[in-house]
C-alpha cells in the first residue's frame, strides 16, 4: 500500500513522463523522469566534462535506471547518433540492430559528406570572393570621386553657358564637348570595371553552382542512407515482439535520424536483455542546437518528431511497479482522460502526417495573403524531412486548389508576428523590389533580459554567418554585409527592457545579433539562447508587430498591425 506521505515524495520525485499509446490497447504507457535519475545524469554531464571528448557538435545524452530479474539495479547510458565518429563505445549502450548491415554504405557516406562539408567551406571561402570584394569596393570608391568632380564640373559648365548666352555669338561647343567627354569617361570606367571584375564574377558563379551541386548531392546521400537504415532498423519491446521502423512509422515522412536517438536506443536494449526500466533521463551536451532551444546540461523530454511515435510500442509490455501506478492513479480521472485525448490526438496527427491548419489570416485578396505567424514554426520548408512544416507548407495545403504561394519575406522559427505571402510572381516582383529598395517599413517589439540605458538609435554593425558555424551570425567589419537597425526605448518592467525594433536591412538575425552584441545594445533578447541569454523562458519574445507596404496592383498602402503575444 502506498502511504499518503509516499505519494508526496513520489510526486516531487517525477519530473517528467515519457509516454506513448499503447498500439494494441490503446492505454497510456508511461516512464517516469526522476530526481535521481537526474541526479546519475549530472553525474555522467560531469564525466563528459571531464573527457577528451570532441563536443564540439552537440548531441543528446540519456540513462535509464533498470532493474534485472534478480533485483539487481543497473545504469544504462547512450549517446544519440555519432560519437567521436563512432557509433560504438565501451560501456555505452550500442547502436540499434540492424545498423551492422548498412556498415559499409553508411562509412562510404558518412566519409563523402564529411569531404562535402569541407569543399563547401573552400568554395565559401575561395580567394576570388575577397578579392571581388575589395576591388567592387575601390571601383566604387573611385567611381563616387569621378562623379563629384563631374558635379563640379557640370555646375561650372552651367555658369559659364549663363555667361556666355548674355553675349552675342557665343560658341558653347566646347562646353557640350566636354559634358560628352565626361560621359565617355563614366562610360569608358563602368566598361573597364565590368571586364577587370568578370573573371572574379565567374569564379564566384562556379563557385556558387558548384556549392549547389554539392548540397543537393548532400541531401541525395543523407536521404539514400537514411532509407537503408529505416529498412534495416529493428526495435523490440518489452513483450518481445520486434518491428523494424518502417513497419512501425508506415505513413508520412520519416524524419532523419530516427532510431539513433539515445531514448529508443535504451529501451531497445533493456527490453532484449530482459531488463525493467525504472527511470529515463535525457539531456543535451555541447554546442546550442541550431534553434538555440537546447542548451549544455539541461533536460528535455522525447523529441516529438523521432522518438514519440516509437515510443508506445517501445513500452509496450513494460511490467510497472507499485510507485509507478500509484503516481498514475495521483491524477484525476478527469485530467487522465482529457490528456489521453490531447496525447491521442496529437500522436494520431504524427503517425499519419496530417496538417492542422491554425494560422490566422490578416489580410487576403487575389495577390496576397498576411498570416499571424505563431512562435515556433518555421515560415518555409527546412532542407530535411523533420523540418517540412511550416507555414507555407500548412497553406499550401489548406489552398491546394490555389496553391501557388510565395513567400515575400521570412520570420526566425522562434519569432513569432506577421509574415507577407504573394499570390503570383508578379506581385512577389513588386514586393520584393519594395524591400529591396527599402520602401517597405517593419516594426518589431521585444523584450531584453535586462536594463537598458539607451532611449533611442541607430545600430550600424555588420554581419556575416560563418559557415562553419550555422545559424549563428556574428559582427564582423571585414566580411559582413551591411546590418541597419533603429531602436526605440518603450518602457522598463520587472527589470526587463521592451524595446521597439525597425530593421532597415533584412538580415538573418540581425535584431537578436544588435541587441547582444556590446557594440550594440549589449542585452539579449529574452529567451534567445543561442546569443547567450541565461534566463529561462518559454519562448524568444521578439515579435514581428507592424508591416507597412504598397499593395502591388492597387498602389494604395496597407498598414498591418498585430498585437504583442508577451
Amino acid at each position: 500500500m502506498i502511504l499518503g506521505s509516499d505519494l508526496d515524495r513520489l510526486d516531487r520525485a517525477i519530473t517528467y513522463w515519457y509516454e506513448g499509446i499503447c498500439p494494441y490497447s490503446g492505454e497510456i504507457l508511461r516512464l517516469p523522469r526522476t530526481l535521481e535519475a537526474e541526479a546519475i545524469a549530472r553525474d555522467l554531464m560531469q564525466s563528459l566534462g571531464r573527457s577528451q571528448c570532441d563536443h564540439g557538435e552537440g548531441k543528446m545524452y540519456g540513462v535509464l535506471i533498470a532493474e534485472s530479474s534478480r533485483g539487481e539495479r543497473l545504469i544504462l547510458k547512450a549517446f544519440s547518433g555519432l560519437l567521436n565518429g563512432k557509433s560504438e563505445i565501451e560501456g555505452w549502450v550500442p547502436p540499434i540492430a540492424g545498423r551492422e548491415r548498412v556498415a559499409i554504405a553508411e562509412s562510404i557516406t558518412l566519409h563523402r559528406l564529411a569531404k562535402i562539408k569541407q569543399e563547401l567551406i573552400e568554395l565559401s571561402q575561395i580567394a576570388e570572393r575577397g578579392e571581388y570584394e575589395r576591388r567592387s569596393q575601390e571601383y566604387a570608391t573611385q567611381f563616387e570621386i569621378m562623379r563629384e568632380r563631374h558635379h563640379i564640373s557640370k555646375q561650372e559648365r552651367h555658369q559659364q553657358r549663363q555667361q556666355e548666352r548674355q553675349q552675342d555669338g557665343a560658341d558653347l561647343s566646347a562646353l557640350d564637348r566636354a559634358s560628352q567627354m565626361e560621359k565617355m569617361e563614366r562610360r569608358n570606367f563602368k566598361r573597364d570595371r565590368d571586364l577587370a571584375l568578370l573573371p572574379l564574377k565567374q569564379a564566384i558563379e562556379l563557385a556558387d553552382t558548384q556549392m549547389q551541386n554539392l548540397k543537393q548531392e548532400r541531401r541525395e546521400l543523407s536521404r539514400t542512407l537514411q532509407n537503408q537504415m529505416h529498412h534495416a532498423y529493428v526495435l523490440t519491446n518489452f513483450a518481445g515482439e520486434t518491428r523494424s521502423l518502417k513497419e512501425l512509422i508506415t505513413e508520412g515522412a520519416m524524419p532523419t535520424g530516427t532510431g539513433d536517438c539515445c531514448a529508443p536506443k535504451l529501451l531497445h536494449y533493456a527490453a532484449i536483455h530482459h531488463l525493467a526500466p525504472i527511470a529515463l533521463a535525457e539531456f543535451w551536451w555541447g554546442s546550442p542546437a541550431p534553434d538555440g532551444y537546447k542548451m549544455q546540461g539541461e533536460f528535455y523530454g522525447a523529441c516529438v518528431e523521432r522518438c514519440q511515435p516509437l515510443m508506445g510500442f517501445l513500452l509496450s509490455g513494460r511490467n510497472r511497479n507499485a510507485l509507478d501506478r500509484a503516481g498514475e492513479d495521483a491524477i484525476s480521472l478527469e485530467n487522465e482522460n482529457e490528456e489521453k485525448i490531447r496525447f491521442q490526438s496529437s500522436l494520431t496527427s504524427i503517425k499519419s502526417g496530417k496538417i492542422e491548419v491554425e494560422l490566422p489570416i490578416m489580410y487576403e485578396d487575389d495577390y496576397l495573403i498576411a498570416i499571424a505567424k505563431p512562435e515556433g514554426l518555421l515560415s518555409v520548408p527546412g532542407r530535411y524531412l523533420d523540418t517540412q512544416d511550416s507555414v507555407l507548407s500548412r497553406l499550401r495545403q489548406y489552398f491546394s486548389d490555389r496553391a501557388s504561394l510565395y513567400p515575400v519575406h521570412r520570420l526566425d522559427r522562434q519569432t513569432s508576428g506577421i509574415l507577407l505571402l504573394a499570390r503570383d510572381l508578379d506581385s512577389l516582383r513588386h514586393l520584393h523590389l519594395q524591400f529591396q529598395q527599402r520602401q517597405v517599413r517593419k516594426v518589431y517589439e521585444a523584450l531584453l533580459s535586462g536594463e537598458c540605458a539607451q532611449k533611442c538609435g541607430m545600430i550600424d554593425l555588420p554581419l556575416w554567418g560563418n559557415p562553419e558555424n550555422r545559424p549563428y551570425q556574428q559582427v564582423d567589419f571585414a566580411k559582413g554585409k551591411p546590418s541597419l537597425t533603429e531602436f526605440r526605448l518603450l518602457g522598463i518592467q520587472d527589470h526587463y527592457t521592451r524595446i521597439e525594433f525597425i530593421p532597415l536591412t533584412g538580415r538573418t538575425h540581425q535584431l537578436r545579433v544588435h541587441a547582444a552584441d556590446p557594440r550594440g545594445l549589449g542585452l539579449t533578447i529574452l529567451g534567445d539562447r543561442l546569443y547567450g541569454c541565461q534566463i529561462a523562458t518559454d519562448r524568444l519574445h521578439l515579435h514581428a508587430r507592424e508591416l507597412t507596404f504598397t499593395h502591388p496592383r492597387s498602389l494604395e498602402e496597407i498598414r498591418l498591425q498585430i498585437p504583442v503575444p508577451f
